[in-house]
C-alpha cells in the first residue's frame, strides 16, 4: 500500500509534488511507533492525503489494524494518533482508490462498501488497443520523457475536460422520477443503507456534467448503477461480486415492466415445457428403441402366457 502526493484540488503555485512511501512503515512509525522504524516524516500519509487520493495497492491483503485506520478516518474525516502519551487529530477527507485480486482474498464488507464505484478488470481483447498499449509501452521504456511531451495535449484536453465538468456540475439536475427510480431498484435488491442510492445519484450526475447536458435520465442511470451497486450485493463472504446481471435485471424490472413480464413469461413457457418432456433436455439419450419406457413412454404391458407354458423356476 502507498500514498501519493500531487497537487491539491484547485491547483497551486510552486508545481506539484510527486512521491510514494510505503503505507505498513508510515503506519508503524505514525500509528505504532516503534524504536527500530525512525520516523520518516512529521506528516501522517492519511493527513497528506487530505484532499486528494489515497491509493491502496492489493487492498483485499491489508492487515486488520490498516482496515481499522483507514475505517475511521474515512467514516469522519478526521484521523487521531494516540500512543505513548502523543494525541494528534488531523483532517482525513480523500478518496480512496484500491486494487486487488479477489481470488487471493476476501475484502471485509465494511471496507468493501466505502469505495463507491467498483469495476471488474479482465483482459483487453481489441486487438488494435492491445498492440498499441505495448506499443506505448515500449516506448514510455525507451524515453520517458520524450513518451509524456507527446502525450502532453491529450492530458491538457482532459485536464480541461474535467474542469468544466467539475463547473458545470452544481447544476446538473436529476428529476424526482429518476430518483425515484434510482431508489426502487436498491430495494428492489435489497441493498444494505442508503450509501448505494447516494452514490449512484452522485455517479449519474458526473457522468451527465462529464458529457456536458443539464438533465440526467434513466439511461445514464442505467451505464453507471452497475458500477456502484455490484459490489453492494454480497449477503454472504462466500458469494462471489456478480458481474452485472441482477441489477442489469431489477433495471429492467424498473424501467420496462412490460418487457419483465415478457420475459417472466418466456422463463415459465420454457420451465413447463422441460417438465412434460420428462425434465430431459434436447438431444439427450432416452434409451434403446422398443424397450420398455424407450424415449421416456411408459413401459409395454407384460405379454399373455398359454396354458401348460413354462412359467420359470418356482420362488422367482
Amino acid at each position: 500500500m502507498v500514498e501519493r502526493e500531487g497537487r491539491p484540488p484547485g491547483g497551486g503555485a510552486g508545481g506539484a509534488r510527486r512521491g510514494e512511501r510505503p503505507f505498513l512503515v508510515l503506519f508503524h512509525n505514525r500509528v505504532h511507533p516503534l524504536p527500530s522504524f525512525p520516523p520518516i516524516r512529521p506528516i501522517h500519509p492519511q493527513a497528506r492525503a487530505n484532499r486528494g487520493i489515497l491509493y491502496v495497492d492489493e487492498v483485499n491483503l491489508l492487515d486488520d489494524g490498516l482496515v481499522d485506520v483507514v475505517l475511521d478516518a474515512a467514516a469522519g474525516g478526521v484521523n487521531t494518533v494516540e500512543r505513548e502519551g502523543v494525541s494528534i487529530a488531523h483532517p482525513a477527507k480523500f478518496i480512496m482508490v484500491g486494487s486487488g485480486n479477489p481470488a487471493e482474498g476476501e475484502l471485509r464488507p465494511q471496507l468493501l462498501d466505502r469505495f463507491g464505484l467498483a469495476v471488474d478488470v479482465g483482459t483487453m481483447g481489441d486487438l488494435e488497443a492491445r498492440a498499441r498499449m505495448v506499443l506505448d509501452r515500449l516506448a514510455y521504456d525507451a524515453n520517458p520523457a520524450a513518451f509524456c511531451a507527446a502525450a502532453e495535449g491529450e492530458q491538457e484536453a482532459l485536464r480541461e475536460k474535467l474542469s468544466a465538468a467539475r463547473a458545470r456540475l452544481p447544476s446538473v439536475l436529476v428529476p424526482r422520477e429518476v430518483r425515484l427510480v434510482i431508489s426502487k431498484i436498491c430495494s428492489l435488491l435489497d441493498v444494505d443503507g442508503i450509501r448505494g442510492d447516494i452514490v449512484t445519484n452522485k455517479a449519474a450526475r458526473a457522468l451527465v456534467a462529464l458529457e456536458g447536458r443539464a438533465e440526467v435520465t434513466n439511461d445514464d442511470v442505467r451505464r453507471v448503477i452497475g458500477m456502484c451497486l455490484n459490489h453492494r450485493l454480497r449477503k454472504d463472504v462466500l458469494d462471489s461480486i456478480d458481474g452485472g446481471y441482477k441489477v442489469a435485471l431489477a433495471f429492467r424490472r424498473v424501467t420496462s415492466p412490460e418487457q419483465a413480464e415478457r420475459e417472466a413469461k418466456e422463463a415459465a413457457a420454457k420451465k413447463a415445457v422441460e417438465a412434460e418432456g420428462g425434465g430431459k433436455k434436447a438431444g439427450s439419450w432416452g434409451g434403446l428403441p422398443g424397450l420398455p419406457g424407450a424415449g421416456g413412454g411408459p413401459a409395454a404391458p407384460p405379454a399373455e402366457k398359454k396354458a401348460g407354458s413354462w412359467g420359470g423356476m418356482p420362488g422367482r
